[in-house]
């Protein structure tokens, strides 16, 4: 993305005074008036600096800068202010969390110098933030993988919840959407303290013994037990801890330090993952999970509910066939269980092959333990994959 600078004012001469200025520097955009100035930034961002007035009718350049920080937090933000809008500059800090103020009227040197200070910076925090990112869900693919090791059933059911809440919040634009992921991929890790026996027997909706019953339900308290004391992970962990709660609270020596309307939205989705999974593996149609969920309006958000509507099965676009062991490659979908010669489930049906699971099943069929071919889902040629 090239460094754009939005400049946001109620006149539309001082914002083409700032284009006839700039225009030979920088890529230029211009909004006049708050409202404008977000509906530019939805539909021509983003923008690595922001640059708003202060006094503007309807909606002040504080509001403006607030809403934009809420809408794309690394975007930097700067203001126009006069000297006698002292308060307003309080407001603006309060509100915007601004990275620099600019005094009317602003010499193009300074504010040359302002932009360019405000592109690095914008320029470090993205790097800063997508290395952190990629580190963690690195590291997150470790757990993943081993999981898939551990406990084949706990994995292909938290690769088919992953699958649906991407699903649901790409109809939502959240923001650091790899946490809502990353709680996706992990929700089932702390099946990996459970019998085999168990963990299908509760997928599939079959009763329990008491004691078994407990022992699957404690499962989330695992998973965030083993994943809290990761540094940037405690929101996922918390997350994944309240799959089974019947009220989300982000609040206590337990939760997160993080905005509590973000987390809570993440949690819920995931409840609502699950559950509709859980219909799925009973056979249950989409259409009539979809009904079901929406008759239980007090456990989920019939906005998310709704936002199933249409979701397409995992290899949606890819073909049935017999593969060789040895041909097998990431992004092909197992479509039926693979178990040793003496009865072993090896792999759940239904998980998606990754490079771990491929040296894996390799192994296994050198050493004669399993069969040579295997059904899976190919994506077929010239297809992205759903």
């Amino acid at each position: 993305m090239a460094d754009k600078v939005l400049f946001v004012d109620d006149e539309s001469l001082v914002l083409e005074s700032y284009r006839r200025m700039l225009y030979r520097e920088f890529e230029v955009e211009t909004a006049v008036g708050g409202e404008q100035g977000l509906a530019t930034m939805r539909e021509r961002g983003p923008f690595a600096v922001v640059i708003s007035d202060m006094r503007m009718p309807g909606m002040s350049g504080a509001q403006f800068l607030a809403s934009v920080r809420q809408a794309t937090p690394d975007t930097v933000r700067m203001l126009l202010t006069g000297y006698t809008d002292l308060m307003a500059v309080v407001e603006a800090v309060n509100e915007g969390n601004i990275f620099r103020f600019l005094t009317k009227p602003c010499e193009k040197d300074v504010l040359m110098t302002a932009i360019n200070t405000g592109f690095a910076q914008y320029r470090l925090v993205t790097a800063e933030k997508e290395l952190l990112e990629k580190t963690l869900m690195g590291s997150i693919k470790v757990l993943s993988d081993v999981l898939g090791a551990a406990s084949p059933e706990a994995f292909g059911r938290s690769m088919r919840i992953a699958h649906l809440v991407r699903h649901l919040i790409s109809k939502f634009g959240v923001p650091s959407p790899w946490r809502f992921d990353a709680a996706a991929m992990l929700s089932q890790l702390g099946c990996v303290t459970l019998d085999s026996e168990v963990i299908q027997a509760a997928y599939t909706g079959e009763s329990l013994s008491p004691e078994n019953q407990a022992r699957f339900e404690a499962h989330p308290q695992i998973a965030r037990d083993l994943l809290v004391n990761i540094p940037r992970l405690e929101p996922v962990a918390w997350m994944i801890s309240q799959q089974f709660a019947r009220e989300l609270i982000a609040k206590g020596p337990d939760a997160p330090a993080s905005p509590a309307a973000d987390i809570v939205f993440g949690a819920n989705v995931l409840k609502l993952a699950i559950a509709f999974d859980n219909l799925r593996m009973k056979g249950t149609s989409d259409e009539q999970s979809i009904a079901s969920l929406r008759c239980r309006p007090t456990e989920f958000d019939p906005k998310m509910v709704e936002a199933l509507v249409g979701i397409k099965t995992v290899g949606a676009k890819m073909e049935l066939h017999k593969v060789q062991t040895s041909k097998l490659t990431t992004g092909m979908i197992l479509q039926q269980e693979i178990r040793t010669h003496a009865g072993m489930l090896v792999v759940a049906k239904g998980q998606e092959v990754s490079h771990a699971l491929v040296i894996k099943l390799e192994n296994f069929s050198r050493a004669g333990t399993i069969d040579k071919e295997i059904m899976a889902l190919v994506p077929v040629r010239g297809q992205p994959q759903s």
